[in-house]
């Protein structure tokens, strides 16, 4: 059985140096430029990791070896049995972590595929507000706010990607002169494309640090 050590957010990274090395197979021919980006993408994807095994290391950089869009798919393919997967959280940890929300709509938890889930999130149609739950450190974090369509793409704060977005506003605990603080950010509408996308969990875990103090 393998030894799983790629986290979601790692797997997309490696992704994406998969269609860079694939676009310049296609587009160029010089050999010299195509060493080149082989050697970036292989070291790419080895340098987001720390402390990784020589076997681990030596998968990481087979990336470079490939050349047609089947062997990299079939690659990625063998990369999904490393998957570490999100956290399993049941309905009563994410009611502790919401306690004033009432009538707290939950996300169907059988229907998550946690092998490519970096934060759980679901929305609230009826009230329009977004719920992430995060584990940070060991412990399970979580925020809610009010999420505002704009009916519009730009770029996402959480995966830095082409999306559609919504403003999501979240209260803080922190006061203010009129007593009441908050903090907001464009992020994705839609949950399954963030997680598709998301290659750095670094803006994330500033935004939910930042909405609970």
């Amino acid at each position: 059985m393998q030894t799983p050590f790629i986290h979601n957010h790692q797997y997309n990274y490696i992704y994406k140096q998969a269609e860079f090395l694939l676009k310049t197979l296609r587009s160029v021919v010089d050999p010299k430029v195509l060493d080149t980006v082989r050697y970036t993408v292989s070291t790419n994807a080895v340098g987001i990791f720390e402390n990784l095994t020589l076997e681990q290391k030596q998968l990481l950089e087979q990336l470079s070896t490939y050349a047609t869009p089947h062997d990299v798919q079939t690659y990625l393919n063998q990369l999904e049995d490393y998957l570490i997967p999100y956290p399993q959280v049941t309905a009563k940890q994410i009611q502790k972590l919401f306690p004033k929300a009432k009538k707290l709509k939950l996300p169907d938890l059988e229907s998550i595929d946690y092998a490519h889930t970096t934060y759980l999130r679901w929305l609230d149609i009826a009230t329009s507000r977004l719920f992430i739950v995060y584990r940070l450190e060991g412990k399970f974090l979580g925020i809610e706010g009010r999420i505002t369509p704009t009916n519009k793409k730009g770029y996402c704060m959480f995966c830095h990607r082409h999306q559609e977005l919504g403003f999501f506003n979240v209260k803080t605990k922190a006061q203010s002169a009129d007593n009441f603080a908050s903090v907001g950010q464009y992020v994705c509408m839609d949950d399954k494309a963030c997680n598709e996308s998301i290659t750095d969990t670094s803006m994330l875990e500033k935004f939910l640090l930042a909405a609970m103090k």
